[in-house]
């Protein structure tokens, strides 16, 4: 079960606690879950019931116990806990994440693409001289709005500075005209950093902030973002080759004391490529992939038996997760115009 899958069940315990005349309240549009806080307990953890106690006319003790009831009979989910004035700590079954990793594994590199922009046309204008990030980041709007099923085309220094928004319909087509003469140029020229670093330097960034050019995209360290999830990416693929000599393969299996941040970012990927396409916003893809990878490396000292300990149906279903995740790095990275490299 994703996160988004999650607050759509916690909504609908809402709703039937409410249709038995238990809770006396608007159903609310969103229920937000995320990792539990210190504390706290499960996979993920949800204020619903302090959102809803006092239009409710009751205690958030009393609204928890009531979804308690409600969330711990929805499939997926394991057991449900609250914790202080009345968090909703949910555990979920361990076979919901083997599902996402087996679809991750059978959608490879498409994983996250879907048809929701068919038929919207982006018409992006470019400067008449060459300028380095507004060419960059047409080619990667390029390819990430294309996973949406959306097209783009590009013309060079037409129209007025500045004009941008919806331009109507064109045979059957919805037409959005993006201006990207209006992008805070590179202080300089980006090439000295070399094609992969140089991209990243200019994508990164949000589009109102003028991108750094600088050794900082260049460092084999950890304070460079850059570095990190390239990293978390060769990482993976040795990880593969490192079971393999301990003669074991990946396995989409039950998993247990997975790090939530985890399985939220790749669940998360699908929602994050969609809203980098319908934004027009490469960056977001950028930092999705940071906090990935920070999640990922975070995970792999896990995957290997240590010591004497003999390969077993959970590390085989800890690798085919790592494997999930590298590749939704891969994915990313290569949306970016961004090489992975097996080795680093």
């Amino acid at each position: 079960m994703t996160p988004v899958e999650l607050s759509r069940t916690v909504l609908c315990a809402v709703r039937r606690a409410v249709d038995a005349g238990e809770l006396s309240v608007a159903v609310p549009e969103r229920a937000v879950v995320a990792a539990p806080g210190p504390g706290g307990s499960g996979d993920y953890a949800t204020n619903i019931a302090l959102q809803l106690a006092r239009p409710a006319g009751r205690t958030p003790r009393y609204v928890a116990e009531v979804l308690r009831e409600q969330i711990s009979a929805a499939p997926g989910v394991r057991g449900v806990e609250i914790t202080g004035p009345g968090f909703l700590n949910i555990s979920l079954d361990s076979a919901a994440p083997a599902a996402l990793v087996r679809e991750i594994l059978t959608q490879g590199l498409r994983y996250g693409h879907s048809d929701a922009l068919a038929g919207q046309v982006l018409s992006v204008r470019l400067p008449v001289a060459y300028e380095p990030r507004a060419e960059v980041v047409a080619d990667a709007l390029a390819r990430i709005v294309a996973t949406q099923g959306a097209r783009i085309h590009l013309h060079r220094g037409t129209g007025e500075q500045g004009e941008q928004g919806h331009q109507g319909e064109q045979g059957g087509m919805e037409v959005e005209i993006l201006d990207l003469r209006t992008l805070p140029p590179a202080p300089r020229d980006p090439a000295t950093l070399g094609p992969d670093a140089a991209r990243w330097a200019l994508l990164h960034p949000a589009p109102h902030d003028r991108p750094r050019i600088g050794a900082e995209h260049l460092v084999q360290r950890e304070g460079n973002p850059l570095f990190r999830v390239r990293y978390a990416y060769a990482r993976t693929r040795a990880l593969g080759r490192n079971a393999a000599d301990l003669g074991f393969t990946a396995y989409a299996g039950d998993l247990t004391d997975v790090p939530p941040s985890l399985l939220a970012s790749l669940a998360d990927h699908p929602r994050v490529l969609l809203g980098a396409a319908t934004h027009r916003a490469p960056d977001r893809l950028a930092r999705h992939l940071v906090t990935l990878a920070d999640a990922t490396l975070a995970f792999l000292p896990t995957v290997l038996p240590l010591g004497d300990e003999k390969p077993s149906a959970a590390h085989r279903a800890r690798l085919a997760l790592v494997e999930a995740a590298g590749t939704v790095l891969a994915g990313g990275l290569s949306l970016l115009g961004i090489d992975a490299p097996e080795y680093l």
